[in-house]
């Protein structure tokens, strides 16, 4: 799915002559592709695994950010149909699970290659629009209030932290994305009908407590929603064999329904 010089498609498990589908994942608010290459370990064998990588980040650090949704989208789009040379679910959490959804949407409407499924991960559902509650970290945080959140939700790994520069270059990518965020604005009526799934954790402040129920409005076919335990990022442990818990990687999503797992 991506070739040997390619910066924007990260293979982390590649396709092999068994792979029936690949994982393919978008990143989350001030990440990058990083926080998947823990997923190896738990996918299913036949599952291959690939993510990808924004503007202004790991191989794309000498591209600006993206100005704004629009361009990131359009950006994300092409580099999921350049992935999309065969079975995919397309992957997306918190920031992330919009992107998805807006990148299947995107595809869908110019009857592009489909994912098999979408699975959001700690996201509001997209159609209720921005929030004060979805603004979060925010523009207005100090630099010493995003390394905080980051160092909290386990997006400072041991290198960073010990490198002010470091630092400095993982703040200035958080607020590149929150300013890409905060220009989110679901298109009105939109949907997909690749079936969905849903993944929530027991303690997010940030996730509503209907989010399950409203996500369900924007899925036109199959639909469930599961409940894990943890925060905004799960556990730890729930994170590294989040794969486990994504259920078109196994099985086709066919009968709505919400389920609490732990």
């Amino acid at each position: 799915m991506a070739g040997p010089q390619d910066t924007t498609v990260i293979p982390i498990k590649p396709p092999d002559r068994h792979t029936a589908r690949t994982l393919l994942c978008l990143g989350f608010c001030g990440g990058g592709t990083g926080p998947y290459h823990s997923w190896s370990d738990s996918l299913p064998a036949e599952v291959a695994l690939s993510a990808i990588c924004y503007p202004g980040r790991e191989g794309r650090f000498l591209e600006p950010y993206a100005a704004d949704w629009e361009e990131l989208a359009a950006d994300a789009t092409t580099a999921v149909l350049s992935a999309a040379d065969g079975p995919y679910v397309l992957f997306g959490h918190s920031m992330g699970g919009w992107m998805a959804f807006d990148v299947a949407a995107r595809i869908e409407d110019a009857a592009g290659p489909a994912p098999e499924a979408l699975v959001v991960s700690s996201c509001n559902a997209p159609d209720r629009g921005l929030t004060p509650r979805d603004m979060f970290p925010a523009c207005q945080d100090t630099d010493a209030e995003l390394l905080d959140w980051m160092r909290t939700n386990g997006l400072m790994p041991e290198h960073v932290l010990a490198d002010p520069g470091l630092q400095e270059m993982a703040v200035e990518l958080m607020r590149a994305d929150i300013r890409v965020r905060d220009t989110f604005r679901c298109r009105p009526g939109t949907t997909v009908g690749v079936p969905v799934q849903m993944l929530s954790a027991t303690d997010d402040d940030v996730i509503e407590p209907d989010a399950g129920n409203q996500w369900r409005r924007v899925a036109r076919g199959a639909y469930r929603h599961d409940v894990l335990p943890g925060g905004h990022f799960y556990t730890p442990e729930i994170w590294r064999q989040l794969p486990a818990h994504i259920a078109p990687l196994t099985a086709p999503l066919t009968t709505p329904a919400s389920h609490a797992a732990v």
